[in-house]
């Protein structure tokens, strides 16, 4: 598990795309042996590093930081995904029309948190995913949906139909198809600023 930069000298035109692993938990400390852990991941990529996490507008939860400092989690590893061809004006294009695609309210830690938005970022750009590991647990939360506590199941592990979830610190998230809302103009990518303090306080209590 884990593992460090080993993607070599790129070839011409060609960019990194990197995975940085963060833990949320000390308890990974032990846990990550047995192939399991809580964790936050970002895509690095042009020297910047992209995320995904919640917060109560229908706006973007995607986040820009600086890599391998994520405000709030623990630096892991950062493991080699592959490389993409965009070049850093195309790709700033794409990850703003990605970002409408991940609204803050519609983050799920079983269903639509970070680490689904960076294995998708990360198929995209290369046609890898990230390693299975980094997201086992929700995984495993989706198969073992009927012991989760209610708040928390999802309507149906096959589908992605509109539901609302109740959060015991009084936040809410909706989990919708991402490609179904067509409203453009409240859609951005959020800053730095707008995004960590708010997302950290949220996934800490869930």
């Amino acid at each position: 598990m884990g593992g460090a930069v080993s993607g070599g000298v790129a070839p011409a035109g060609e960019f990194p795309v990197l995975l940085n692993v963060y833990d949320l938990t000390p308890i990974n400390n032990y846990m990550h042996w047995c192939g399991l852990g809580i964790f936050h991941s970002a895509v690095e990529v042009h020297g910047s590093e992209y995320s995904f996490g919640a917060h109560d507008y229908p706006t973007s939860g995607v986040f820009e930081v600086e890599p391998k400092n994520c405000p709030g989690f623990l630096y892991r590893s950062t493991i080699f995904i592959g490389r993409t061809s965009l070049q850093p004006l195309e790709f700033r294009d794409f990850i703003q029309r990605m970002a409408s695609e991940y609204h803050g309210d519609t983050y799920h830690l079983i269903s639509k948190n970070c680490n689904h938005f960076t294995d998708d970022l990360s198929t995209r750009l290369t046609g890898k995913p990230i390693p299975g590991w980094v997201n086992r647990l929700a995984k495993i939360g989706v198969f073992c949906n009927c012991l989760l506590p209610e708040s928390m199941r999802l309507e149906s592990t096959e589908t992605k139909n509109l539901t609302d979830y109740d959060f015991s610190d009084g936040s809410n998230a909706t989990i919708k198809d991402p490609f179904e809302d067509d409203d453009v103009e409240d859609k951005h990518l959020l800053p730095q600023s707008s995004f960590v303090e708010n997302a950290i306080v949220q996934e800490v209590h869930r």
